[in-house]
C-alpha cells in the first residue's frame, strides 16, 4: 500500500460495484489493498457526476469554453472593424465572464481571424481628397532630376511628366 499507482478502469469499476452492493469503504480498501481515502474520493466523484474515469489535465485550467470561442468568431465575422477591446466587452456583456483584450487577440489568432487593431487615423473619403487637392494644388511644373521626376514632394524614378 505504500507505493503510489493509478487505478485502471476495471479496478475502479470493481470498487464502485462493491460499494453499490453495500460494503463499507473500509472493507473494500482492506480487501483490495488500496487506501481508504482513494476509495472515498472515487466514490464521491462517482456520486457527484456518475463518472469514475480520470480527467487528464495539463497546465493551467481553461477559463474559456469552446462556445465562447465560437461566439467570438461569429461576432468578429459580423463586425469586421471591431477591435479586441470591443470584442472582450461584448463577450463579457453576453456571457458574464470577463476576458482580457490579449486573450481575445490570442484566441482569434488561433482560429485565423486576427483581431482588428484600433484605427490610428481617420481614413480619407472622396470628399476629403477633393478638399486636400483644392487646398494644396499640384505645383505648376514638375522638376526633372536626372531621370527622376519630383511631383508633389515625391520623386518618381524614370518618369518624365511635364504639365
Amino acid at each position: 500500500m505504500a507505493q503510489r499507482k493509478n487505478l485502471d478502469d476495471f479496478l475502479r469499476g470493481r470498487i464502485i460495484g462493491r460499494l453499490e452492493c453495500g460494503r463499507t469503504q473500509l472493507e473494500v480498501s482492506e480487501e483490495l489493498g488500496i487506501f481508504q481515502t482513494v476509495i472515498s474520493r472515487l466514490w464521491q466523484r462517482f456520486q457527484d457526476d456518475g463518472n469514475v474515469s480520470r480527467c487528464y489535465s495539463t497546465g493551467r485550467p481553461r477559463v474559456r469554453t469552446p462556445n465562447e470561442d465560437r461566439y467570438l468568431a461569429v461576432t468578429t465575422k459580423r463586425n469586421r472593424r471591431s477591435t479586441a477591446s470591443d470584442l472582450s466587452r461584448q463577450l463579457s456583456s453576453a456571457t458574464g465572464t470577463t476576458v482580457s483584450r490579449q486573450t481575445v487577440y490570442r484566441r482569434l489568432g488561433h482560429i485565423g481571424l486576427y483581431a482588428r487593431r484600433p484605427v490610428r487615423c481617420v481614413p480619407l473619403t472622396a470628399t476629403h481628397c477633393r478638399l486636400r487637392l483644392t487646398v494644396n494644388p499640384l505645383p505648376p511644373a514638375n522638376r526633372i532630376f536626372g531621370g527622376h521626376c519630383l511631383m508633389s514632394g515625391v520623386i518618381f524614378p524614370k518618369i518624365r511628366l511635364i504639365i
